[in-house]
Parts: C-alpha cells; sequence; structure tokens
C-alpha cells in the first residue's frame, strides 16, 4: 500500500489495493477529527456523505458515514448516488459543515477516491487537507485502522 497523502480534493487509490475499507475509514475518520477541531467544541458538526456509480461506491459511502459518526460528528448519508457538484449543492443548501463523497472523477475505473467539500462546497484549504494528513498520521501511530 502506498502512502495515503490527502490533496486538495481529496485522495484517490486503486481499489482493493490502497483504495480498501480500512483506508476509506481512516481517512473519514481523519477528516471528522479535523473538521472537529475546526469547529472547537462549538455545535456538533454535520457532515454529508455522497458516492458516485463505481464499484463499491455505496459500501465505501457508508463505510465513511460509520467512521465520522464513530469519532462524534452527525453524518448524513446520501439515499442514492449523485454527482460532486450535487452533494457541494447540498452542503450549501443544508448548513453543513462540510461532505465526503467516494468518487475518484476523472481516473480511471481501477480507481476511487475520498473528496472533501466544506460548508462552501468547493475544495478545502490546504491547511484543512494538511491538517487531515496530520490525524492520518495520528491516528496510524496510534494504531488505528477502525
Amino acid at each position: 500500500m502506498s502512502e495515503i497523502r490527502f490533496g486538495t480534493d481529496g485522495w484517490r487509490g486503486v481499489i482493493a489495493d490502497d483504495f480498501t475499507f480500512a483506508t476509506v475509514r481512516l481517512v473519514a475518520r481523519a477528516i471528522a477529527r479535523r473538521v472537529l477541531a475546526e469547529a472547537g467544541g462549538q455545535a456538533t458538526p454535520h457532515l454529508l456523505v455522497g458516492h458516485d456509480t463505481r464499484f463499491l461506491s455505496r459500501e465505501f459511502a457508508q463505510a465513511s458515514a460509520e467512521g465520522m459518526a464513530g469519532e462524534g460528528v452527525q453524518v448524513s448519508l446520501a439515499s442514492d448516488f449523485a454527482p460532486t457538484p450535487a452533494i457541494s449543492y447540498a452542503v450549501v443548501r443544508m448548513r453543513a459543515a462540510g461532505a465526503v463523497i467516494i468518487t475518484a472523477s476523472h481516473n480511471p475505473p481501477q480507481y476511487s477516491g475520498v473528496k472533501f467539500k466544506t460548508s462552501f462546497g468547493g475544495s478545502a484549504p490546504i491547511a484543512f487537507t494538511h491538517g487531515v494528513d496530520e490525524e492520518i498520521r495520528r491516528l496510524q501511530s496510534e494504531g488505528s485502522t477502525f
């Protein structure tokens, strides 16, 4: 497995190689921890989870939702697939703290990915993504794979 690096719009990997249920939960937990840290003890953040139609996307979305809920955020899982812009719109419309979307966008079919959209529906700033990377390393050093 290659190192998980959370970039501007998320992380992608080859399904069943890098992109597994364990790594998806790990990334989702790191995102939830970062969102909680930024909330600073205010109301419990609400995160949406969406997915595309790729292989196992619905199941990966469910794993993401479980991982984030385990960290103490409120999670709403989309009832069906939706394109990323629709989930971004839902974040703004529902006044959510952000959204995780299981999609690899333009990448080849063997890939999937975890995208994160912020409360304004757009890509997260670099400071946030660096924080997610730090949380991933922290969880890994704790021996946590969820």
